[in-house]
């Protein structure tokens, strides 16, 4: 446990609260995780900068903090860090990630998700996760794309937005142009494309682009791309959900590359 004030202490939990508001970490340049899995990967990737938790939830996670610097706080001000409705009493301010587009593209990445207006938490994060698990080298969200390190999506991430760089980009237009220049073949997946996924060129380091979940990929956004792409599908279905179309799409990037 930090050897700390009640009033230190009591200040730097009114300062992670105010990591669960967009403004709060924008200003920070942190953000506040919650819950074991997170708490571990941030603790792992040394990126946690103080750490939170009730007596219970200290008891429940001993392992996980053993060697850990811990605040401890009480139930109420537990609650006030949680954005869940049963809090677990874990939780850890992190900094924010260091990496940045030219650091990326400049280790000439081989396969990039790019979602674009991403506006629903829950799809950006595991969309995040998908990246993760199919090895892509960076995850950009563009076109006022909802925050990436806010609770719902950090969760639905579960720990990869610690594994795969997470980035940032206001504008899809000038992104596809720096996605292109560094040599990274631009594709977008919309339903009505005449070129099948199955008769791509996978060996090219692809940038994949979706839309949201609602809308799709705007078709102005999807004319930028060098290749339209659809996923066939041979069953009753009119379409897939994004997350779906994801994990196809870059898993078959994924191996294809792997093939070498």
């Amino acid at each position: 446990m930090s050897p700390v004030s009640l009033t230190e202490r009591s200040a730097r939990v009114v300062a992670a609260a105010k990591l669960l508001r967009l403004a709060g970490r924008r200003r920070a340049g942190r953000f506040l995780v919650e819950g074991a899995n997170l708490v571990e990967a941030a603790l792992r990737h040394r990126l946690a900068v103080e750490v939170f938790a009730t007596d219970a939830a200290m008891s429940r996670f001993a392992d996980l903090l053993a060697g850990a610097e811990v605040h401890l706080i009480t139930d109420k001000a537990a609650k006030s860090l949680s954005d869940t409705v049963t809090p677990v009493g874990l939780y850890a301010v992190c900094d924010r990630p260091s990496a940045s587009l030219v650091d990326v593209l400049a280790d000439r990445p081989q396969l990039v998700l790019v979602a674009v207006a991403t506006s629903e938490p829950g799809n950006a994060g595991t969309l995040i996760r998908i990246a993760d698990a199919m090895g892509a080298d960076a995850v950009i969200l563009t076109d006022d794309s909802v925050d990436p390190f806010n609770g719902k999506c950090l969760r639905a991430s579960a720990g990869s937005v610690f594994s795969v760089p997470v980035l940032e980009a206001p504008d899809s237009r000038t992104l596809i142009a720096e996605l292109r220049s560094a040599g990274l073949a631009v594709r977008a997946t919309t339903l009505d494309a005449e070129t099948s996924l199955d008769a791509v060129d996978l060996t090219r380091p692809t940038a994949w682009l979706f839309g949201s979940e609602a809308h799709g990929l705007a078709s102005d956004v999807a004319a930028l791309a060098d290749e339209r792409v659809r996923v066939p599908m041979w069953g009753g279905a009119e379409s897939l959900n994004v997350a779906a179309a994801a994990a196809i799409c870059l898993y078959e990037s994924a191996r294809t590359l792997r093939r070498g």
